[in-house]
């Protein structure tokens, strides 16, 4: 059995272990049927809400220069939306009162902001690196 082989079993045992511990887990909670729905709401957002958007940015960025940095500043922020998201979302008083000690939504927004200024300014670098190469270029 070749090494490339060896991983891939390790890793599929990893993760059907871990898929037990996850069932293991949820018949554990005191209401299963919260996090069975949860999950199922997640499943319905990611496939109708998230993979779509995805897909249409990626037909609108597609064939365009510096589409990677901008794939990269989309992964970011929505990593940080995927933090943030639930505790701006959860109902009521938080059960913990340092959960929410700062105002959240208004800093999503800022490291949101400053995510989309980031790769503006270095899309607008190479954007200029490459003019001033070329010009170079015909000069000489």
């Amino acid at each position: 059995m070749s090494p490339s082989q060896v991983l891939r079993y390790a890793v599929g045992g990893l993760g059907v272990g871990l898929i037990g511990l996850g069932a293991w887990l949820v018949t554990a909670e005191p209401a299963p049927g919260a996090v069975l729905v949860w999950l199922a709401g997640a499943l319905v957002v990611h496939d109708g809400v998230l993979a779509p958007l995805v897909l249409a940015v990626g037909l609108l960025i597609a064939g365009r220069p510096g589409r990677g940095l901008w794939r990269g500043a989309l992964v970011i922020a929505g990593s940080v939306v995927l933090v943030t998201l639930p505790l701006l979302l959860r109902p009521g008083p938080p059960p913990n009162p340092s959960a929410l000690p700062l105002p959240y939504g208004r800093n999503l927004a800022i490291v949101l902001a400053a995510v989309a200024t980031g790769a503006g300014l270095l899309h607008l670098a190479r954007l200029w690196r490459r003019r001033s190469q070329r010009r170079v270029g015909t000069d000489g």
